[in-house]
């Protein structure tokens, strides 16, 4: 495999370069480290994977990069690079959310007609469904975004299936259900959550705490993207998610019993764009892709909270 991996400096991204890596594949990856949380975190993610054999990182964006060169003698695309973020994707920084997740994949999927690919991997997001879809959620439900930010994923994961349709880019798409694990995003909730603990700082939440979602880790996300290179129907998108859904009230209760005390939380109103429950029906990726997601919640958050403890991020 020689892949171009996009977003290569993000949180799953760098996860997968190193599981690419590890099989032996040729990985270039892109990334223009927009400002969405501090660049030295994404810098620390570059370095992971920085020297290994077969890795070539490339500091620049979708929208300028040289796409005919990059994609030369590529056999495969993971699109990971997005704006990401829902509760900031309203009002004036919603051309942001346009630009780099609507228009950057428009320009990739536009490069890559008429190449030799195996397969180009989008990584979508259960934010596409939205709070109309039935529990557990299908892929063959009807999407009603509720964020700004679903919009626009939504909007790419469609353009990959008409650059299949129109074009024969083999295109799959992966809806990822909250994924976490070490070099989580700062801005999200397991992050946040283990950083007060640690610091015996309060805990914000919002909403009551009885929203749920299907909270998958990190390696069981890409283990179901690289199969998904590997084993994908062109033009279908699969739900990826960690097997179980858990209200963020459990969530709390498992993390005081690893942090070993009592945690302070403080509670706001939910937040405008935020979905009440999320849960993958995995029959799809589990039959065609073979995914079966290994890493409990107990597990994952343990790894999580051993990584924030054990550096200088908490």
């Amino acid at each position: 495999m020689k892949a171009l991996v996009t977003g290569a400096a993000g949180f799953i991204a760098s996860h997968l370069v190193s599981a690419l890596l590890d099989r032996g594949a040729e990985v270039t990856g892109i990334d223009c480290f927009t400002d969405y949380y501090p660049r030295s975190i994404k810098e620390a993610n570059v370095k992971v994977n920085a020297g290994r054999h077969g890795f070539h990182f490339i500091h620049g964006s979708i929208q300028h990069a040289d796409l005919p060169a990059l994609l030369e003698g590529k056999t495969h695309v993971f699109h990971l690079a997005a704006q990401a973020g829902v509760r900031k994707s309203w009002g004036r920084d919603f051309r942001i959310y346009t630009e780099h997740n609507v228009d950057a994949s428009q320009r990739l999927l536009e490069a890559c007609a008429g190449r030799p690919l195996e397969r180009v991997v989008y990584a979508s997001s259960s934010s596409v469904y939205g709070d109309h879809a039935s529990i557990p959620m299908r892929e063959d439900a009807l999407p009603r975004p509720v964020s700004p930010y679903g919009v626009t994923k939504l909007a790419a994961e469609q353009l990959c299936y008409l650059y299949w349709v129109n074009h024969r880019v083999p295109t799959a798409s992966v809806r990822y259900f909250t994924v976490y694990g070490p070099r989580q995003r700062p801005d999200m909730a397991f992050h946040r959550f283990i950083t007060a603990s640690l610091r015996d700082g309060p805990i914000e939440l919002y909403g009551d705490g009885e929203q749920t979602r299907d909270f998958t880790f990190v390696s069981d996300a890409v283990n179901a993207t690289i199969a998904a290179a590997e084993r994908s129907v062109p033009g279908r998108a699969y739900n990826v998610g960690g097997g179980s859904r858990v209200s963020m009230n459990q969530v709390l209760e498992i993390l005081s019993r690893i942090a070993g005390k009592p945690l302070s939380v403080v509670r706001h109103a939910e937040q405008k764009g935020d979905m009440r429950d999320t849960y993958a029906d995995t029959t799809l990726a589990r039959t065609e892709l073979g995914f079966v997601p290994s890493v409990s919640l107990e597990q994952g958050l343990e790894m999580e909270y051993r990584w924030l403890s054990s550096s200088s991020r908490a």
